[in-house]
């Protein structure tokens, strides 16, 4: 039987929770530290492109919205009127 390390763990959590308030704060440190080390800064042009999909995507949305608004609209005076009392 072999025994399981911090290195045979995915993620390579200790075996143990450490002991005490600060022991476990060391370790949520250590383990932020760690995430932020695997973090991928993007590149100019990635950065570029990434904004220009989410402004064509918002642009897309908002113009999908308002033709469904002014649709509806248009239907709901069809279907109930001016909203005006007939004398």
């Amino acid at each position: 039987m072999s025994q399981t390390t911090a290195t045979d763990r995915p993620g390579g959590e200790p075996d143990e929770a450490p002991s005490g308030i600060f022991g476990r704060i060391l370790l949520f440190l250590r383990q932020v530290l760690g995430e932020l080390r695997k973090v991928h800064t993007p590149t100019r042009a990635e950065l570029v492109q990434y904004v220009l999909v989410v402004l064509v995507f918002v642009a897309f949305m908002m113009a999908l919205i308002s033709v469904l608004d002014l649709g509806l609209g248009q239907l709901a005076m069809l279907v109930f009127g001016e909203g005006t009392i007939a004398n």
